[in-house]
Order: C-alpha cells, then sequence, then structure tokens
C-alpha cells in the first residue's frame, strides 16, 4: 500500500527467523500534509504498516493483524529530519505469525512492537 510512494526499501538482508531493511521516507508524500503541516510526524499505525508490507513481501503472502501484546512509540519520527529508518523484524511462523520488530537511526528507536499475524 505505501511501498515505493511512502518509502522505498534501499536494503533488506534476510535469515532464518531475521529481516532488517533499511527504508527511505518520502517527505513529500501527501500524508504528511495533514499529519502534520509544517511539521511532518510519520504515524504510528503507518510505521506498523511498513513491518507487515515488509513481512508480506518477504513471505509472500497477505497478512492480517491478529493481536498487538505491546506497541511503544518512543520518539518522534520526522521524516525530514530522519529519512532513513532501519526496521528490524524477528520472527517465528507457527499457527500465527509472532513478530517483535522495531525502527530505529543510529542510536534513536523510534518504535517497538510484539504482535501475532494470521
Amino acid at each position: 500500500m505505501f511501498l515505493n510512494s511512502l518509502y522505498t526499501v534501499r536494503s533488506i538482508d534476510q535469515e532464518e527467523g531475521v529481516i532488517m531493511a533499511e527504508i527511505r521516507l518520502d517527505a513529500s508524500h501527501p500524508i504528511y500534509r495533514g499529519h502534520f503541516p509544517g511539521m511532518p510526524v510519520t504515524p504510528g499505525v503507518i510505521q506498523l504498516e511498513i513491518v507487515k508490507e515488509i513481512m508480506q513481501q518477504h513471505l509472500g503472502r497477505k497478512l492480517r493483524l491478529k493481536n498487538m501484546r505491546t506497541c511503544k512509540f518512543l520518539q518522534i519520527l520526522n521524516p525530514e529530519e530522519t529519512p532513513v529508518v532501519n526496521i528490524g523484524i524477528k520472527f517465528t511462523d507457527g499457527e500465527f505469525l509472532e513478530v517483535m520488530s522495531s525502527g530505529s537511526f543510529k542510536e534513536t528507536v523510534y518504535f517497538k512492537a510484539q504482535s501475532s499475524y494470521a
């Protein structure tokens, strides 16, 4: 939904149960006109959608959020100040896809989440 419009994947490293992606946010995307003019902020729900989209691309199937155990937004993600974000994902694929994810750049962590997908 947002891949190649709101963000692009600059690099991706994958191994068993782990995905590390470097993305670049597009500060000119229309979503930032309303959130917020003059001080763009990447909405938390969009940050979580980016994780889901990266997982869907990796697994080659559609996912639906089943459960969000924990979710913490620790810093404001302004695409003008921080256009590059590292998305870290650890997952276990069983009856449900159990995911631990985070978004960070250098020492700053923007979000952390633990969720399940069907």
